[in-house]
């Protein structure tokens, strides 16, 4: 009994320790004239649906949640963060080439359809990420459309 005492004592002492390694957070409160929003004209619900699906992870602001505090569950979001970023960052869309933009389109549109996209991990917290089927035939036909218009 004492040995367990002892595990459970140590492993509360690594988990308060870990507390002390804070994240970078991924807040700004501008948004750049690249915008991927302000430079393509979409419908309020699909622009509602980038914001609560793609953009905490794909933007320069994320929006976190009570538990985002807590390690190591802040490391794994900073982590997605971060990957997600470096795939595409919808606030400097405008930055990339015509080129970049196809193939970002190329690679939304076929995540999406594949429902890949947003990632199960977060929609297990972010209920209202999910699409639903029309969503997700709204999300494909507007993203084709700005694709073909390259």
């Amino acid at each position: 009994m004492k040995i367990i005492k002892t595990i459970v004592l140590i492993l509360l002492v690594a988990f308060i320790a870990l507390q002390f390694f804070p994240i970078e957070l991924n807040k700004s409160d501008i948004v750049p004239k690249t915008d991927f929003l302000l430079i393509n004209t979409a419908p309020e619900t699909i622009q509602k649906k980038l914001q609560v699906s793609c953009y905490d992870c794909h933007s320069n602001n994320t929006y976190y949640p009570w538990y985002s505090k807590i390690q190591p569950g802040a490391w794994f979001m900073e982590k997605h963060i971060t990957e997600g970023k470096g795939e595409l960052n919808f606030n400097e869309w405008d930055e990339y080439s015509d080129r970049r933009k196809n193939s970002k389109l190329k690679s939304i549109i076929n995540q999406i359809k594949d429902g890949e996209m947003p990632l199960e991990s977060y929609t297990y917290i972010h209920r209202d990420a999910t699409f639903s089927e029309k969503e997700r035939k709204e999300m494909v036909h507007f993203m084709q459309q700005l694709k073909d218009s390259l």
